[in-house]
């Protein structure tokens, strides 16, 4: 993709700085809290599935040094930029390319500790479609939710941890796509404010687990009970995960 048509964006603070393209899906604060989420420690192996430009891998290998990371991604030029906004930042990350849904034979040979995945948020039996080609294909569920579940738990060594971000919306259609080979089930909604309903949330589970489901209190993004000025409102919290890379305290 040509330069023309990128930017370089800063993330964690300026500890990160990635390009993507100007139009169509960019990646913002949910990849953040996607890395914020997993217990990875150095040493250990992380797929992503979908991985876009790289940037929820990306900001997980800056929090925990020593990661075998590794995503798989179908836009050709999405893989590219991936690979390059990991040299530029000087993490190893090796982009597969290629659809989770005929996943590579080397990705099929292999087992990780860590699944992560941003799935498309929006069916579109429910919705309309977006005019950007790469922001449908990135948002626009295409490949149904439970083959991503599916391949994500294929993947997972025995004990591994798959975690995933998602609107809230979707959540009846994540856990029907839940099967037995994933327990200790955890979700963490988050709350724009105080009082508001929840939009957005993680969920956990481990391959084998047993553990009892747990929905987690939400976890509230922004201080106050309205947009009150053109300012960041963010909770100390949520500052520490955007701007340090801080790990998420699930509720």
């Amino acid at each position: 993709m040509h330069s023309d048509n990128l930017t370089r964006d800063d993330f964690l603070g300026g500890q990160l700085v990635l390009s993507q393209p100007k139009t169509g899906y960019r990646a913002g604060v949910d990849p953040v809290f996607l890395a914020s989420a997993v217990p990875a420690q150095t040493g250990q192996s992380v797929l992503e599935l979908g991985c876009g430009v790289g940037a929820a891998s990306l900001c997980l290998g800056r929090r925990v040094p020593g990661l075998e990371l590794h995503g798989i991604e179908r836009q050709a030029d999405h893989a590219e930029m991936a690979r390059k906004n990991a040299e530029d930042n000087g993490i190893s990350l090796t982009v597969h390319d290629g659809d989770l849904a005929q996943m590579p034979e080397a990705l099929r040979a292999q087992s990780f500790d860590h699944v992560i995945m941003n799935p498309p948020y929006f069916d579109r039996t429910r919705g309309s479609m977006s005019p950007h080609d790469a922001r449908e294909q990135a948002m626009g569920e295409e490949t149904p939710l439970a083959a991503w579940m599916d391949q994500a738990t294929r993947r997972l060594k025995p004990r591994g941890m798959l975690t995933m971000i998602n609107a809230a919306e979707r959540l009846p259609d994540i856990l029907s796509a839940l099967d037995d080979r994933l327990g200790s089930v955890v979700v963490q909604p988050f709350s724009a404010r105080t009082g508001r309903a929840a939009k957005l949330l993680l969920l956990q589970a481990r391959k084998g687990g047993r553990a009892a489901f747990r929905l987690s209190a939400p976890i509230v993004l922004h201080e106050g009970d309205t947009h009150t000025a053109d300012r960041e409102h963010y909770t100390p919290a949520i500052q520490a995960i955007l701007r340090d890379g801080a790990a998420l305290n699930w509720g």
